[in-house]
């Protein structure tokens, strides 16, 4: 990459795998050590930091990235298509925070969580390019997920975001380095507001294809799955195994997915005859802090990988 900044990625989010990069790496498909792979799809996209290792550490023809987060995939393209306009901005959210006295600061939160949910209309989510109201929404998307409580995205059955003020002292909202970083290693991409199913069309023989859904919940207590107001259940875990399925039968693409590890049968019977492998996370969502710890999560392949 022509960047000197190793792009990371610029918002926190729950699942994300930025913590799991060195595990992860071992189970990508051998072909894409040798150049063989031209093909990367995320249909999962989320913080994208799977994207960004592997965008910058091999060649590829072609990058793809989805994500049913309508306001996810708009900071994105707005960071690939006018990072200038939107550091603009985030400049004036750090400044503004840090003037704010501490005891205000959670009034300025919800001021803009307010903003944010009042002006979803009006907005085209697939486009970034001369669209002020599109940054700006960008802009507060990064502001919430940064002074945030957990940095979670959360919305509510009216698709408002309604997670609390973070309380934090130093938060970094802008970080010019970094977005220009990562609009760098996005000019190679495709980005599209869409579902996984979407990138049908798009996988060849010698495509990689990295799924991360929403995690099955590992109690009832622990169900967040709710990045856009609709729940990702168990039917709908199905149902991405059988697509996991028909893209293997079909397309002959490699395939990687990550889960939980609900210790029972489930994903052993939906990816019966792929491989399932533990990779150890840390668990950081979690309301009790006592409850944050080392956890196992699972690796689906349809190939063997490096470490076999």
């Amino acid at each position: 990459m022509a960047t000197k900044v190793t792009a990371k990625p610029f918002i926190k989010w729950a699942g994300g795998k930025t913590q799991l990069l060195e595990q992860l790496a071992n189970y990508y498909p051998p072909q894409l050590q040798e150049g063989k792979i031209k093909t990367y799809i995320e249909p999962f996209l989320g913080s994208g930091a799977v994207f960004l290792h592997i965008a910058q550490q091999y060649p590829l023809e072609q990058v793809y990235l989805f994500d049913v987060n309508r306001d996810l995939i708009l900071t994105y393209l707005v960071i690939q298509q006018r990072p200038d306009d939107l550091l603009s901005i985030l400049d004036q959210y750090q400044k503004q925070f840090h003037c704010t006295p501490p005891e205000k600061r959670r009034q300025l939160f919800l001021s803009i969580r307010q903003a944010f949910n009042s002006n979803r209309s009006g907005i085209d989510y697939s486009v970034a390019n001369s669209q002020h109201r599109g940054i700006v929404r960008a802009a507060q998307f990064i502001f919430l997920n940064k002074t945030c409580y957990n940095g979670l995205f959360r919305l509510n059955s009216k698709g408002e975001f309604n997670v609390p003020y973070g309380r934090y002292s130093n938060p970094k909202i802008c970080d010019p380095s970094n977005i220009y970083a990562v609009a760098a290693v996005l000019q190679q991409a495709q980005i599209y507001y869409g579902t996984y199913s979407d990138c049908w069309e798009l996988v060849t023989a010698d495509t990689f294809v990295y799924f991360d859904p929403p995690y099955r919940p590992l109690s009832a207590t622990a169900n967040f799955t709710t990045y856009t107001g609709v729940e990702f259940t168990d039917r709908h875990q199905l149902e991405l195994a059988h697509f996991f399925r028909e893209l293997d039968r079909e397309k002959k693409a490699k395939l990687m997915l990550s889960n939980s590890d609900p210790q029972d049968d489930f994903f052993a019977q939906a990816f019966g005859g792929y491989n399932i492998y533990r990779v150890l996370a840390s668990r950081a969502v979690n309301s009790n802090s006592a409850k944050r710890g080392k956890i196992t999560e699972l690796v689906i392949t349809n190939y063997n990988p490096i470490v076999d």
